[in-house]
């Protein structure tokens, strides 16, 4: 078979599979070049998803009918303004999307230069078929109709329109994140579901495109290294999501999807979330452009780093920074719901004075059976709660952010009193992040002290366990876990890290088997300390169902304030959440 040269229909058409996968390719490539145009406005609307008609319209430089014609060639640009393509400052930069566009699809471009007459030019899967003056104002209008009517192969391959008017309006939030001086509006078959205004902060516009709670449970990024600059937002490890959908990478304010934000985002966040919950973040990197590749995908989305292990590194620890830097802090509001599951008690229309429960009666202790006796259909059990005196008078909640403790609830939960409202504590949650901490320190120094047992004990378990765990005695030895094979089924345990006190040496064992066996093989080293130092802590921190004294209560939230990290407990669980003033009197109907 011989070599033919493919006509110029058919090499569109190839380039149109490439870039041109679905609506939202096609509406990237315009809004793209719409930012690239300078515009500060850019209005979108869709129709069926995109599958029936695309229209952007811009206030940008605009085109004149020369450039236009230009324009639907294929690789004619005005974004290369020599050949050092490694120097490319635009989103776009290889005038291959238009002629695309147009191969498959109706595409109608107007457009006006200032201080001229407007123009039009109709592309019709290929063909021009109308060309001629036009109405609007400076900028550029793009329309896209139809597309793939004439391909029915790829036609039928598209989803439905809600699926692909969901990736269309995913491709706008991620270009508005990355360029906050730029207004956009985007509307689908008549309604406007999309808006944000220009000149807002980054940390506005991320919040308005992603959820509005994260304006007040984030934090700021900002990190420069070797001429690179990290900046944005994360959301505080207990405002989290289920998916990991929420998660945005720009490189030079061009939107990028990269494995390697998943997997510092992973190391940022280690010990402070769940597995399978996951932060929403909004990362821009300034990155010099010979540092980084951004010709490496057809659509531009992947882009290669000259040292990616310097930029992981840089957002892990541009991460850590911002959330070291909030301290105890957790999500700021209680739960709507959580507050909706609280019931007013009915209001009674019998007059309170002359309701039995308030009979003149004398109560005593020795009374106090013959009394429950009487009333047996009002006497409930006791509440599991506790207030115990304070030895000295308590000191002024205002002193401190956590305030200070005034009882303990179902032997779990510490309430406190401070300035600004109600604080409830989970003991076992903020003792298990403080006991971790410690942990981390005393690695950082000289290891963890170790307390031998007086007598070993042998915990039994599944030959693998005991070759995962045998692999990694060196490391539990530096965490003050001594342990040594006993036959092929079974680990002796010698000495367990003094600071847990009282362990479970079983249940110890057993877990640190179990998250080896899920873990191990995916975890750097780092990683994989950490995660057994999270694991012990669990073990040695204080029990739900423990009565603390006042004392023990009030030096927990002391050391609470002062450690890293203490809004959440090393699965991503807040440990302590906040009833404000507001919150309680909406409780009680005074708001």
């Amino acid at each position: 078979m011989s070599i033919r040269r493919l006509p110029e229909h058919l090499v569109n058409r190839i380039a149109a599979g490439e870039v041109v996968e679905r609506p939202a390719s096609a509406l990237k490539e315009i809004v793209e070049n719409a930012i690239d145009a300078g515009s500060t406005r850019i209005a979108i609307r869709l129709s069926s998803g995109g599958l029936d008609r695309i229209e952007v319209s811009d206030d940008g430089c605009g085109m004149s009918p020369v450039d236009m014609a230009l324009a639907l060639e294929r690789h004619a640009t005005s974004k290369l303004p020599d050949d050092a393509i490694e120097n490319v400052a635009t989103l776009g930069f290889r005038g291959e999307a238009l002629p695309s566009i147009a191969s498959v699809a109706r595409l109608s471009i107007d457009s006006r230069v200032m201080g001229a007459d407007g123009w039009n030019r109709t592309i019709d899967n290929g063909q021009l078929v109308a060309e001629g003056p036009a109405a609007l104002p400076p900028g550029t209008r793009v329309t896209v109709e139809q597309l793939f009517a004439k391909v029915p192969a790829r036609r039928k391959f598209l989803r439905s329109a809600k699926a692909e008017y969901a990736a269309c309006i995913d491709i706008v939030r991620r270009l508005a994140m990355a360029h906050p001086a730029v207004a956009f509006s985007l509307e689908h078959d008549g309604r406007r579901a999309l808006g944000v205004q220009a000149g807002e902060a980054r940390e506005e516009r991320v919040a308005a495109l992603t959820d509005r709670a994260l304006a007040e449970n984030h934090v700021i990024v900002s990190l420069e290294r070797e001429g690179v600059r990290l900046s944005g937002v994360a959301s505080i490890p207990t405002y989290n999501r289920g998916v990991g959908d929420h998660q945005y990478l720009f490189v030079n304010g061009r939107p990028v999807r990269d494995r390697l934000l998943i997997g510092a985002l992973r190391g940022a966040y280690a010990d402070m979330l769940a597995r399978d919950r996951h932060p929403v973040v909004a990362l821009f990197l300034d990155v010099p452009p010979l540092e980084v590749d951004v010709n490496v995908h057809p659509a531009k989305t992947e882009v290669r780093f000259r040292d990616p292990t310097m930029i992981r590194g840089m957002i892990v620890s541009g991460l850590r920074r911002a959330l070291d830097a909030e301290g105890f802090r957790a999500v700021q509001h209680a739960d709507a719901a959580a507050l909706n599951a609280w019931r007013a008690e009915p209001v009674s229309p019998t007059p309170i004075g002359a309701m039995p429960i308030f009979e003149a009666v004398a109560y005593n202790p020795s009374a106090a059976s013959s009394f429950g006796d009487r009333r047996s259909g009002f006497i409930t059990p006791p509440p599991q709660a506790r207030a115990e005196p304070a030895a000295a008078p308590a000191p002024e909640g205002q002193s401190f952010p956590l305030g200070v403790a005034r009882g303990q609830v179902a032997r779990t939960y510490i309430v406190a009193e401070a300035d600004d409202g109600l604080v409830i504590v989970d003991q076992h949650a903020a003792h298990e992040r403080l006991t971790l901490e410690r942990m981390r320190r005393a690695m950082e120094g000289q290891g963890v002290a170790s307390q031998a047992l007086l007598l070993p004990e042998v915990v039994e378990l599944d030959e693998p366990a005991c070759d995962r765990l045998e692999a990694r005695i060196a490391e539990l030895h530096d965490f003050g876990l001594d342990l040594e094979r006993f036959g092929p089924a079974a680990m002796l345990v010698r000495a367990v890290p003094a600071m847990l006190g009282q362990a479970d040496v079983h249940g110890l064992v057993n877990d640190l088997a179990d998250d080896l066996a899920a873990y191990d093989s995916a975890l750097s080293l780092k990683e994989r300390l950490d995660l057994v130092a999270a694991t012990m802590a669990c073990h040695g921190s204080v029990r739900a169902g423990r009565v603390l004294s006042v004392a023990e209560m009030n030096a927990l939230l002391r050391e609470m304030e002062v450690t890293p990290r203490s809004g959440q407990c090393n699965h991503g669980r807040p440990t302590w959440v906040k009833l404000g003033h507001g919150d309680i009197e909406k409780l009680f109907g005074r708001k």
